[in-house]
């Protein structure tokens, strides 16, 4: 390719940009908090990690990832001052780690964010045929019910992005409102159904360290699945450099607070003591355990309520990530690590539609591959998925870590403080990575079956997609030598 024809090629592909100034720090926060799914992670993830994890201990551990992400969130931050771009993760590592290892990491993310949206489509089907069936006696299959949130969500990935924030700001403002009066009622009437004293034995270091604490570690991480989403919409926030750190703090901050006085309260409400019998009691369906204390403490019309909710509450998740992949994949078709048609935007909505529709399409394969072969949607799909898309995305964690690192080493210029671009960072990377190898070792005690085959195989599809974005970073650099210069680059970086 001559230099005229690369000039031409980057020009166009800078030609096309998301649509600037559309989101500030409660927008942004929205859409990591709804990643989050602060519903399902309490109603679904918490019961399982109290059962497999530390029990009782589950509050502690929530403090424990908490005080870790914001560990990891003083470099992520602090190089979000001085870069922007919608590739987050991926273009940290890029900037930081050269472009080699950036093509790993966007390919890694593809992977993670695409397992983590296609699994929570299992989950949606469970939860809202299972409603529909309760409530108004409509057996309808999971798979029909998820292709028609699959075309809601399809239509609102497509639109500009404001849209999704509006929908996201009611069904996330309805989540928190639910649990929130059933954590005033608890609260109120007092732990054990009513009546005993609240007790801190669950913040205890007795407690924290009791079962497998690893496991809780790993199942609460989990609950924080989204936190990139900061960056992810960097370039349509309004003043970036501000609002991103705002955000990234404000969520973490919001989700781990919540997450740990509701689990507290949760545990309290049954009491720590009892805690694991009982959960052992609701086997297979450990998640029915918000729900039984909903019945106890507020009634059934506001369990009801709580378990329309957790369908919305997943909705809410899928739609967060999947505005999250169509940026990635804009991103990365933006800077030719995928076809260059995914790196534009809509001409009136200046959304990532292509993106959107692209991710859109592999989703509806991937439910039907399941749905065909009779698959459980929240056994296989989900749990299968969305284990192999934390682990992906933790590792993601830990190279941006050490990215950082390698940035401001590059660019001491940039930042004096030591602490936010060197001791942070290198700690934070350090207990990201440590985590990641421990999940991969345990991966298949995270799917439930110990002796499958998935249980190594699922954990290599990250090794394959680090070898396959390596290789295309390789062919980017044979190919259009002047855009494998500024990987990563975008809006004026350093």
């Amino acid at each position: 390719m001559s230099q005229a024809e690369q000039s031409s090629t980057a020009e166009r592909r800078e030609a096309h940009h998301l649509r600037r100034g559309s989101l500030g720090v409660l927008g942004i926060s929205f859409f990591v908090i709804s990643a989050a799914a602060p519903l399902t992670a309490m109603a679904g993830g918490a019961p399982v990690a109290m059962l497999l994890g530390n029990g009782a201990g589950i509050p502690a551990a929530y403090v424990l990832i908490s005080l870790l992400l914001l560990v990891f969130s003083v470099g992520y931050t602090a190089m979000a001052r001085h870069h922007t771009s919608t590739g987050a993760f991926y273009s940290y590592v890029s900037r930081g780690l050269r472009q080699p290892a950036g093509g790993a990491a966007a390919w890694i993310a593809l992977l993670g964010y695409n397992a983590m949206q296609i699994g929570l489509y299992g989950l949606f089907g469970a939860a809202a045929t299972g409603f529909l069936a309760d409530q108004f006696g409509w057996d309808l299959p999971w798979w029909l019910v998820t292709l028609i949130a699959m075309a809601v969500i399809a239509v609102l990935g497509y639109r500009q992005v404001d849209l999704s924030v509006k929908v996201l700001s009611v069904l996330v403002a309805a989540e928190f409102l639910i649990v929130l009066i059933l954590d005033v009622a608890i609260a109120v009437k007092g732990g054990q159904g009513g009546g005993a004293p609240l007790t801190l034995e669950p913040f205890s270091w007795s407690a924290l360290t009791s079962g497998s604490l690893a496991i809780a570690l790993l199942f609460n991480a989990a609950s924080f699945i989204g936190f990139e989403a900061t960056t992810i919409y960097s370039e349509e926030a309004r003043d970036p450099r501000r609002t991103v750190p705002r955000a990234t703090y404000v969520a973490v901050l919001t989700i781990g607070l919540f997450y740990s006085v509701t689990t507290w309260l949760m545990v309290n409400g049954q009491g720590p003591d009892s805690l694991v019998g009982f959960l052992g009691d609701l086997k297979p369906d450990p998640t029915a355990f918000l729900f039984v204390l909903s019945d106890t403490y507020i009634g059934g019309a506001l369990t009801t309520i709580m378990t329309l909710l957790f369908a919305t509450s997943v909705f809410a998740a899928l739609l967060a990530f999947h505005n999250a992949v169509a940026r990635y994949l804009f991103a990365l078709g933006r800077e030719g690590l995928v076809p260059e048609r995914l790196g534009r935007t809509h001409k009136v909505h200046l959304s990532p539609h292509a993106g959107s529709i692209s991710q859109t399409a592999l989703a509806v394969v991937i439910v039907a591959i399941f749905a065909i072969t009779g698959q459980d949607p929240v056994l296989a799909l989900f749990t299968w998925l969305t284990q192999l898309g934390t682990l992906a995305i933790i590792t993601l964690m830990a190279l941006a870590s050490f990215a950082v690192v390698a940035f401001f080493l590059r660019h001491p210029d940039l930042d004096h403080n030591r602490l936010r671009t060197f001791v942070a960072p290198t700690a934070g990377g350090i207990a990201t990575a440590a985590v990641a190898i421990y999940a991969a070792s345990q991966f298949g005690l995270l799917i439930g079956n110990e002796d499958s085959v998935l249980s190594w195989l699922l954990p290599a599809l990250i090794v394959v997609a680090a070898v396959a974005g390596v290789l295309s970073a390789f062919v980017l650099r044979a190919r259009d030598p002047q855009l494998y210069a500024v990987m990563g680059r975008h809006r004026g970086d350093a």
